[in-house]
């Protein structure tokens, strides 16, 4: 049965108005993935066939899609910012509702998309502090079939070399792909998800067997060689191999 949602949430970061605004219309590659940038209008093109139904920059910035392309489940998706200034335009306040319909499985959808928007938007808190706006190479993957399994992203992070009671904000040494290091602040930790931060790169781990899909990994490379095929050869082999062991 069709129902409409709404996941609302309310944050403040210490980038401008006028970066938030970058980071969200031209820079999404730093902390999602990339998309065509949206035409500079109320009624333009926006990603995945949207349409743009408000445009201030950079205070508001709204696009909405009907029928949403490749899933199935899904009628309407509309995504929806405010941005305002705080301490004299130092820092920004932002607004971010993500709303629609929802045709099937709605309490699993929803749960998915509300855990997805939180890790998300906390990747585009690390990435305009840390990062932005430097250009990015991105790469994104899924494990095996193996990683649908109800403890696969308990053995992610036991690969990883992460004790249970890791803190957020520490500094690790992770396990990475070739039995390399990796140096990393762990940025953003619970049941769903992983967030290691390097020098010059956000790598991000995502539970979603928790929803019936496979463990995937998306990295965000900002150094100047960085090498999106190479990173996704090396944690893609990194990630089939935690789910062939015995």
């Amino acid at each position: 049965m069709s129902k409409e949602f709404e996941i609302a949430r309310e944050f403040e970061v210490d980038a401008t108005p006028g970066e938030v605004w970058e980071a969200i219309t031209t820079g999404t590659g730093g902390y999602l993935w990339p998309m065509e940038p949206p035409e500079p209008r109320v009624g333009g093109s926006g990603p995945f066939g949207s349409k743009v139904v408000a445009w201030d920059p950079p205070h508001r910035y709204t696009n909405r899609v009907t029928n949403v392309e490749g899933i199935s489940q899904q009628t309407l998706n509309q995504l929806d910012y405010t941005i305002e200034p705080r301490d004299e335009g130092r820092r920004a306040w932002v607004r971010y509702v993500h709303s629609g319909i929802f045709v099937d499985d709605w309490d699993n959808q929803y749960d998915g998309a509300a855990k997805h928007n939180d890790f998300y938007l906390h990747t585009l808190g690390e990435y305009l502090v840390h990062f932005a706006p430097r250009p990015v190479a991105f790469a994104t993957f899924d494990g095996p079939e193996a990683s649908k399994a109800a403890d696969a992203f308990t053995a992610v992070g036991r690969a990883l070399g992460l004790a249970d009671d890791t803190a957020v904000g520490a500094r690790v040494s992770a396990n990475g792909p070739d039995g390399r290091a990796v140096d990393a602040v762990l940025d953003y930790r619970n049941p769903y998800f992983i967030g290691l931060r390097t020098d010059h790169a956000l790598i991000r781990f995502f539970g979603r067997n928790h929803w019936g899909a496979p463990v995937g990994i998306s990295v965000h490379d900002f150094a100047p060689d960085a090498d999106a095929k190479a990173n996704e050869t090396a944690w893609q082999g990194w990630l089939n191999g935690v789910f062939s062991r015995p």
